[in-house]
């Protein structure tokens, strides 16, 4: 897989982006992570990429023309499935979501900033729209380092065992159930003894059971689309 990030501030994702997991995955060459700075395709003297906004009213609006240009020469080298713009507007991510993207070949997202960007560069180039809730930020950096973690984790050889990333919470509509490792006995608190039975299916079922309890209680919205009885979100 290829994802090209397009950003004002390259230094916050340079991090998040280059250690643990997404540094393995970019050492096994099973995904291809580039993060570009969008300054370095303004023409403008001082490299801004910003501008007043028509109409007035506080706050910048990034300028199309720089934006256009970068993403220009991006589509040269690949055929993106998609061009992903993070904004407080678009659909809630969700682990459906990541699934999809996990299927991609080339994904490039946008990060906005400031204002957020030209009305004009999401009617041209792009193709969806992603929140990762329902709050602002300073920038989209940090909700692309989010989408990008989520996504490149379910890629094959990514995680050592890679039955990991199935039995995550939300992959079925339910939280994960509680989990336990050594010691068994821990300040007077003992690990559930079915869980040291051996018995696996009855394992399987507990954790099941303990799955749908903890959804029931914490997250009635999931409770009820696990249920069938529809998404349980008014905002997706």
């Amino acid at each position: 897989m290829r994802i090209d990030i397009i950003t004002a501030l390259p230094s916050l994702l340079h991090s998040p982006l280059s250690d643990s997991i997404m540094q393995r995955a970019q050492d096994k060459g099973i995904v291809n992570i580039n993060i570009h700075d969008l300054r370095q395709y303004s023409e403008d003297k001082h490299k801004r990429i910003d501008d007043y906004a028509f109409g007035g009213g506080a706050g910048m609006v990034m300028r199309p023309e720089p934006l256009a240009r970068c993403i220009e020469s991006l589509k040269t080298g690949a055929d993106y499935d998609e061009i992903i713009y993070m904004s407080p507007d678009g659909k809630r991510f969700d682990q459906k979501h990541a699934n999809k993207l996990s299927t991609c070949r080339a994904l490039m997202i946008i990060c906005g900033h400031y204002k957020g960007i030209d009305e004009r560069i999401r009617q041209r180039y792009v193709s969806m729209e992603i929140s990762i809730g329902d709050f602002v930020l300073s920038g989209g950096e940090l909700p692309a380092a989010v989408l990008t973690d989520a996504v490149v984790r379910l890629l094959p050889g990514v995680l050592n065992d890679e039955t990991s990333a199935l039995t995550d919470s939300f992959q079925d509509d339910l939280l994960a159930p509680p989990v336990y490792t050594r010691p068994a006995h821990f300040e007077g608190m003992d690990v559930p003894e079915i869980l040291t039975s051996g018995n696996t299916p009855a394992i399987e079922q507990w954790r099941l059971e303990e799955a749908m309890r903890r959804t029931r209680e914490r997250r009635p919205d999931l409770w009820k689309r696990f249920q069938g009885g529809g998404d349980g979100d008014e905002n997706k």
